[in-house]
């Protein structure tokens, strides 16, 4: 939950025709796609409400793995020497144009990051491929890391997500 904000599962009692994030594929996917990849568990959608229950925005979140190769040495330090490691893929996140400026985008990273944690499978990061570079500029203030050979996909190691959460004042 995040001030004025509650997050929670898409169902089909959730009004997505009036969502506008500005980005057509996005918001394609939220009013036609994102109920047929629940059904069909390929991943889960989670909506941002605001007071009144529009939706403010969402993320999709899904099981995903990477090779280990993609990070550095610095960030192989610590790590077994497993092919793959298990991830949680963002496979989009958008925020409605009425509701930008708020901190949106970055308590839904956070969500992800909540729901990563509490898993009952290992999950060591959130990965996401950024549509552009408006976007691995977002994720990029959110901590997430680029992938040895591609720039546009990035990682955030749950760990340093969950020491970053905990170092906020307040907490």
């Amino acid at each position: 939950m995040t001030q004025g904000f509650r997050i929670e599962g898409l169902t089909s009692t959730h009004d997505r025709k009036n969502f506008a994030s500005g980005v057509e594929p996005l918001d394609r996917y939220l009013h036609e796609l994102a109920t047929q990849d629940i059904k069909r568990r390929v991943s889960n959608c989670f909506v941002a409400l605001d007071d009144a229950g529009v939706i403010a925005g969402y993320y999709t979140f899904a099981a995903a793995s990477f090779p280990l190769a993609e990070l550095s040495a610095e960030d192989t330090k610590r790590l077994p020497r497993y092919a793959l490691l298990p991830a949680g893929l963002i496979g989009r996140l958008a925020v409605d144009r009425r509701y930008r400026g708020q901190r949106l985008g970055g308590a839904l990273i956070m969500d992800a990051v909540a729901r990563a944690a509490r898993a009952e499978s290992a999950i060591f990061a959130l990965i996401v491929d950024a549509k552009d570079d408006a976007a691995v500029a977002f994720y990029r203030r959110h901590g997430f890391r680029r992938f040895a050979s591609k720039p546009a996909s990035l990682f955030l190691p749950i760990a340093t997500a969950l020491q970053a959460l905990n170092a906020k004042p307040g907490k």
